[in-house]
């Protein structure tokens, strides 16, 4: 996901997106402690996905108030 796309989207898809990267996140965290995990650079992915999300959704309410 890039950062146009990021700002792009309404502050409720936002947070579905939030929701479902963490549970992600989650998920490949058990893998790799497991040793199941394949892609190890999505762990990376998502968490700058995470983060760029949190940054829309601060400078929006910033913006806002």
């Amino acid at each position: 996901m890039k950062a146009i796309d990021t700002r792009a989207k309404s502050g409720d898809e936002l947070k579905e997106s939030l929701a479902n990267l963490k549970k992600e996140a989650l998920n490949l965290r058990f893998q790799q402690a497991s040793g199941q995990l394949e892609n190890t650079a999505r762990r990376k992915t998502v968490r700058r996905d995470i983060a760029r999300i949190l940054t829309v959704l601060e400078e929006r309410r910033r913006s806002q108030g």
